[in-house]
């Protein structure tokens, strides 16, 4: 039987991207997931909104979990410390995505069969959550940061396999896709605030559609 973390990265590898959702909510979440589903997305993040009651955010994740078709990866985000993700995967969590490198948070991933995919930006970041038991490192914020560094960062640390997250685009998804990324963190134009308010989920299905066209 196939372990939780083998599905979870699985279905991260092979969706490529990531779908993360913050601060969105019931309905408006539910059908906003299941139209990117129809457009080719296998991996959902439910990122935990700092500063807000963590029960709001733990309820997006039972939300997916519950409405997704089970070969949709469930994980959650902005996972900042061990009692946010003990939480999470109670919630049903499959993978943990952090802006940071935590080493306690890293273990606990790995002791709970969860996959980990902690953020960092220097080789330096990217090299201890590696060593620390990260499945993926987060290069964060990548499009921020630009094509070049991700480039130049990639060149001596090709063994580890690394995700773009921050500033990805339609115009350079592809780009990162060229230089190794395995993985790619998408929010904003996929969870788009306009299409939602607007009940228009054909048209999120086509955004998801569309990177999938750039990466092919």
């Amino acid at each position: 039987m196939e372990s939780l973390h083998d599905y979870a990265l699985g279905a991260i590898l092979g969706s490529r991207i990531v779908a993360i959702s913050r601060a969105v909510y019931g309905d408006a979440l539910e059908r906003a997931s299941l139209a990117l589903y129809r457009g080719g997305v296998r991996a959902f993040e439910a990122a935990i909104v700092q500063g807000e009651p963590i029960e709001t955010s733990l309820a997006c994740i039972r939300l997916l979990k519950k409405s997704l078709p089970a070969d949709a990866a469930v994980g959650a985000g902005t996972v900042m410390d061990t009692e946010q993700l003990r939480a999470a995967f109670e919630a049903g969590a499959s993978f943990a995505i952090s802006p940071n490198t935590n080493a306690e948070v890293i273990a606990l991933t790995r002791k709970l069969g969860m996959a980990s995919i902690p953020g960092a930006l220097t080789p330096t970041e990217i090299a201890a959550a590696y060593d620390s038991g990260a499945d993926i490192v987060k290069v964060f914020p990548a499009g921020t940061m630009g094509i070049e560094y991700f480039k130049q960062v990639r060149a001596p640390l090709a063994h580890i396999p690394m995700a773009a997250v921050g500033g990805l685009n339609y115009e350079n998804v592809r780009a990162f896709a060229e230089a190794g990324a395995v993985a790619f963190g998408i929010s904003g134009s996929l969870y788009s605030k306009a299409f939602i308010e607007a009940g228009d989920y054909e048209a999120v299905r086509a955004a998801a559609e569309k990177y999938y066209k750039v990466l092919s």
